[in-house]
């Protein structure tokens, strides 16, 4: 037993957890996968716990991510400080807020974003393929910082998606390529990580055994996922991008449809 959770369910968490790490460093949304997971397989555990818990892992396997990136792609501080900056306060308070947030307001909200990300990539083939800057000047770093706001809060409420939402954002509405996207979306994710962690942490609300053993998981997945995104490159990106989506997107519909039966 870790934290009282039986070693099947551990290691069923942990499996989740190195899918997710390796989804995530490619492209984000590993949290699609390993906080549904979470939820399965800790059902007693409050939102709070299951978040906090879930928060351990992803910060370990975005941190291996980030480390291979920064050594390798050249991105933007300016913007991508920009980001950081906005989105660790809104995970600050989104983090506060998730203590009272009830389960059955997690897989609809998730099924929608989720549907109209995937559409939004697939209707535009050429999206992040190679860096078209927008928003020249004082209005590229407030659309960035506002990006950081919202997706910041996102990722401390609930946190799945966090970085397809950060990817997509850098791509689509800064004109960064997917592969310099992804990159910057690690520092900032990381960052939002932190900030979370540190509220569910000092409110108790983190199961740390079985918070770890996802971590080495999902650190595993972050250093093999970021590795192949740098070595295949813009378009790799974009199908994995586009076949998480959709297999995601099957995952929580069916999860929702049970939930309301």
């Amino acid at each position: 037993m870790i934290d009282q959770v039986p070693v099947v369910t551990v290691a069923f968490l942990c499996v989740a957890a190195l899918f997710a790490g390796w989804i995530d460093s490619v492209v984000g949304g590993g949290g699609l996968i390993q906080l549904p997971a979470a939820l399965i397989g800790l059902p007693s555990a409050p939102v709070a716990t299951v978040s906090g818990t879930n928060k351990v892992a992803a910060a370990a396997g975005t941190a291996m991510a980030c480390g291979n990136y920064l050594r390798k792609v050249r991105i933007s501080w300016p913007t991508t400080l920009a980001t950081l900056v906005t989105a660790v306060a809104g995970a600050s308070v989104g983090a506060h807020l998730i203590q009272f947030v009830p389960r059955s307001v997690f897989s609809p909200v998730i099924v929608v974003l989720v549907a109209a990300i995937g559409f939004y990539t697939w209707r535009r083939p050429q999206l992040g393929q190679q860096s078209r800057l927008k928003h020249a000047g004082a209005a590229h770093f407030w659309l960035a910082a506002a990006m950081g706001v919202a997706v910041g809060f996102w990722d401390g409420a609930i946190g799945p998606g966090t970085g397809v939402f950060l990817v997509i954002g850098f791509v689509a509405l800064l004109g960064y390529g997917f592969l310099e996207a992804t990159a910057m979306s690690k520092v900032v994710n990381l960052s939002t990580n932190v900030a979370a962690l540190i509220v569910l942490g000092t409110a108790g609300h983190i199961l740390w055994g079985v918070g770890a053993c996802m971590a080495v998981f999902n650190l595993i997945g972050g250093a093999v996922g970021s590795g192949m995104a740098m070595h295949f490159g813009n378009r790799f990106i974009r199908v994995v991008f586009l076949v998480a989506i959709v297999i995601v997107e099957v995952k929580l519909i069916y999860d929702t449809v049970h939930l309301y039966l």
